[in-house]
C-alpha cells in the first residue's frame, strides 16, 4: 500500500512576500492594540526581517519586544482583526509561483502543510485561504481570553523538523517522498528531513548550503491577488492542526527563546 505524502511550506518569504504577522501591525494599531511607536518598531522589524540583516542577538531582542507587546491583548479582538483584514493584507502578498506549486502538489494527491514560526491566529486563516490541509505554528499562552506574553509552543528551527517528523508518524507520511520549501537557513533541519528539499529565495547561508547539498533553488518574484488567481478549494478534513490556540503578537512572535524547551502539544 502506498503511503501518503505531503509538501511542507514555510510561510514568510516562501508563500508570501513579507512576514505574515508583521504585516498586520497597522491594523493592530488601528484596532487600539498597539501604539503608533510600537507600530513603527514593528515596521523596522519587518525591514530587518525582509533584508535578512538580523543576527541572533537582534532577533532575540525583537522576540522579547514582540512577546511582551501582546501581553494583555484580548484574543477575540486579534482574531477579529485578522479575519476582517486578511483579504486586503495577505492576498496581495501571495507569490504566484507558490500558488502554482500548491496547485501541483494537490493535483498529485499530496497534502499541503504550512509550517511557520508565526502565530497560529495568523497562520491558520492564511492556511484556510490557501486550502492547506494542516498547519504547524507558534502559539502563545492564553489565560482568561488574553495573551500572557509567554510562548507555549514555538515552531522554530529544529522544532519545525521535530513537528514534521511527529506529524509523519501520526499520519503515516513517507518523508523520503515528501517535499519542503523554505527561504531561511534556520529551516535547514526542516528541509533535511524530507526527500525533496527546495530553497526558495534563500538567504546567503541557505543558498550556500543548498549549493553544497545540491538542493534546487527557486526564485519567487510575483505576488498575486490570490482570489483573482484561482478559486481555492476548502481544506480537506484532517486531524486537528498542530499548534492551534493562542498566537500572535503585533509584530508577530517570529523569534522565541530557542533555549526554552518546548513540547508538541
Amino acid at each position: 500500500m502506498t503511503r501518503p505524502t505531503a509538501a511542507f511550506f514555510d510561510l514568510d518569504k516562501t508563500i508570501i512576500a513579507k512576514s505574515s504577522t508583521l504585516a498586520f501591525s497597522r491594523e493592530f494599531q488601528a484596532g487600539g492594540l498597539i501604539t503608533r511607536r510600537a507600530m513603527l518598531r514593528s515596521a523596522y522589524a519587518q525591514f530587518v526581517f525582509f533584508t535578512g540583516g538580523a543576527d541572533h542577538d537582534q532577533m532575540d531582542k525583537m522576540r522579547e519586544f514582540m512577546s511582551q507587546l501582546c501581553a494583555g491583548w484580548d484574543v477575540a479582538t486579534v482574531r477579529e482583526i485578522v479575519h476582517d483584514t486578511l483579504d486586503n493584507i495577505v492576498e496581495p502578498l501571495v507569490y504566484h509561483e507558490a500558488v502554482s506549486l500548491i496547485e501541483e502538489h494537490r493535483a498529485a494527491g499530496r497534502d499541503v502543510v504550512i509550517v511557520s514560526a508565526s502565530g497560529a491566529e495568523v497562520v491558520e486563516p492564511i492556511g484556510e485561504m490557501l486550502g492547506a490541509d494542516r498547519v504547524i505554528a507558534t502559539r502563545m499562552e492564553i489565560v482568561d481570553g488574553r495573551y500572557t506574553g509567554t510562548i507555549d509552543y514555538y515552531a522554530y528551527a529544529e522544532e519545525k523538523a521535530r513537528a514534521i517528523e511527529h506529524l509523519a508518524e501520526t499520519v503515516g507520511y513517507d518523508l523520503d517522498e515528501c517535499f519542503a520549501y523554505s527561504d531561511s537557513v534556520t529551516d535547514v533541519h526542516m528541509l533535511d528531513v524530507v526527500g525533496h528539499p527546495f530553497a526558495v529565495n534563500p538567504d546567503k547561508e541557505l543558498r550556500r548550503i543548498a549549493q553544497e547539498r545540491d538542493w534546487p533553488v527557486l526564485s519567487f518574484v510575483r505576488p498575486v491577488a490570490l482570489r483573482r488567481r484561482i478559486p481555492v478549494p476548502p481544506a480537506r478534513p484532517t486531524l486537528a492542526a498542530l499548534a492551534v490556540g493562542g498566537a500572535v503578537a503585533a509584530g508577530g512572535v517570529l523569534w522565541a527563546n530557542r533555549r526554552r524547551r518546548v513540547t508538541d502539544a
